[in-house]
Formats: C-alpha cells, structure tokens, sequence
C-alpha cells in the first residue's frame, strides 16, 4: 500500500509542496527567532485564516484568501513598528478583532466544518498543481527579497541599536519582514494548518540555535530539521492512518526536546565529575 501512494501523482505534489514550504519556512525561523517574533507568526497565522474563510466566501481559493489576509496583517504590524510587549499586545488585539470576523465568514460557508477543519490543520495531500504553482512563484519572490536584505535585516534583528547607529533602515526593514512573514505563512497553513504553524517556522529554527551559533549554520541545520519534519510527516502519514500535521509537529518537536535534554546533559557533566 505504502509503495502504491509513492507512485501516485497527489503524493508527488504533496512531497514538492512540503519541500517548498520546508525550505522557506526554515530560512525566516532564525530570523523570528532572533527578533522574538513567535507570537507574531502565531497572530498572523490565525488571521490568516479569517482572510482563508473570506476569500472562500467570495469565490477564491483559501490559498489566495490567506495569502492576502495575512499580508494585510503583516503590513499594519510593520507599519506600527512595535517592539516586545507593544508588538504582542497589538498583535493580541488585531487576533481578538480578526478571529471573530473569521468566525462569522466560516458561519456563512456551506462547508463549514470540513472547512474549517482543514483551515486549522492543514491538508498537504489536497494541494493541486495550481496551488503548487501559486506557491512556489511566492516562495521564489520571498527568496530574492530575503537574499537582497539578508545582512541588514539580520544585523537589525540581533542588535537593533547599533544597526540603527550605524545606517541601516530599521523602519523599513521593520515594515518589510512582517510581510514577508505574513507570505510565508500564508503558504505555509497548507501544509500544517492555522494551529501548527509554529512546528515548522518556529520549532527547527529554535532547535538549530541550540546546535550552533553561527548565522548561517543556524539556517543550513533549520531547514535541514523542517524538511525532515514535513518530508517525514508525509510519508508517516502514508504508512499511519493519522493526519500529517500531527507527524510533522512530533518530528519537529522530536527534534528540540533531544537538543534540550542533551544541553541538560552537558550542564550536569562537570557537576558530577
């Protein structure tokens, strides 16, 4: 049966679909991870699916909805520029005030609960060619925004005080990540659903900080673990009759709880000796 699904062409696109997202969601971790932005992802995932359930509504896919939901979002937490508890606290508000409309726009649907259900976990096996297509045209212009502003955003993420001293944009880096944020996750609800969405942009990138400090060994060793995680969550789910947002998020979990317990390790040794 296993050896079957492999052959079949909706496995092929879902094992591309989860590269893709794997590959985008491991290299913007460490950077939400440096800005202390979990919680950012986590608002702009949720409102992502008020903006999914509306472009249902109006007749787009809930690919295209979340996509510019979320970006909506993304721009109006840039253009605020917060920082630490201002920033989650107008993310809290912006999430109150989007999940109730989301909820009334899934109240209108006909498909109310299947809708929902994979809105909120995600449905890797069901992206088409044309959702495929869709996301790898924005994860590729993601990339090349993110490659022409890596060394300044990741200065001013680490220390914004003397980027800013020394000439870099802040304001306008501020606003830019956000959305590009907001993109990513847009594409990435396909793959884990509204409430994972933390297992693969937040959980590899926070494994890796614990294997190395170096920048760029951070982002090689996040998107190795989210390929893992979404690569092995597919074919976990072949095998296993069990959703595959729930094998991506134990792999990735998987993955930082060894790392923790084995800084734990390290800690005791020289007490012990």
């Amino acid at each position: 049966m296993f050896t079957q699904l492999l052959a079949t062409h909706f496995v092929h696109v879902a094992l591309i679909a989860g590269a893709v997202v794997a590959l985008l969601a491991g290299v913007l971790g460490p950077i939400v991870v440096a800005r202390n932005s979990a919680f950012a992802v986590h608002g702009i995932a949720e409102l992502g699916l008020t903006g999914a359930a509306g472009g249902l509504l109006i007749g787009l896919d809930a690919t295209t909805g979340a996509l510019l939901g979320s970006l909506m979002v993304g721009v109006l937490l840039g253009i605020l520029g917060l920082r630490g508890r201002d920033r989650d606290t107008a993310t809290g508000a912006l999430l109150a005030a989007g999940l109730g409309l989301g909820v009334l726009f899934l109240s209108r649907l006909h498909t109310y609960a299947t809708t929902g259900f994979g809105l909120l976990f995600g449905s890797i096996t069901t992206v088409s060619d044309a959702q495929l297509h869709r996301l790898v045209v924005v994860t590729a212009v993601v990339a090349m925004i993110l490659a022409a502003i890596w060394r300044p955003l990741w200065f001013a993420s680490v220390d914004p005080d003397s980027a800013a001293a020394r000439g870099v944009p802040i304001r306008a880096l501020a606003v830019a990540f956000p959305m590009l944020l907001a993109a990513a996750v847009a594409v990435t609800i396909q793959v884990t659903g509204v409430l994972l969405i933390l297992t693969l942009i937040v959980t590899p990138a926070a494994t890796a900080q614990r294997l190395t400090a170096r920048p760029g060994r951070a982002v090689a060793a996040s998107v190795a673990l989210a390929l893992m995680a979404t690569l092995g969550g597919i074919l976990a789910s072949l095998e296993w009759d069990a959703p595959t947002s729930f094998y991506i998020a134990t792999l990735s979990f998987a993955g930082y709880a060894t790392t923790r317990a084995a800084d734990a390790c390290r800690r005791r040794r020289p007490a012990v000796e």
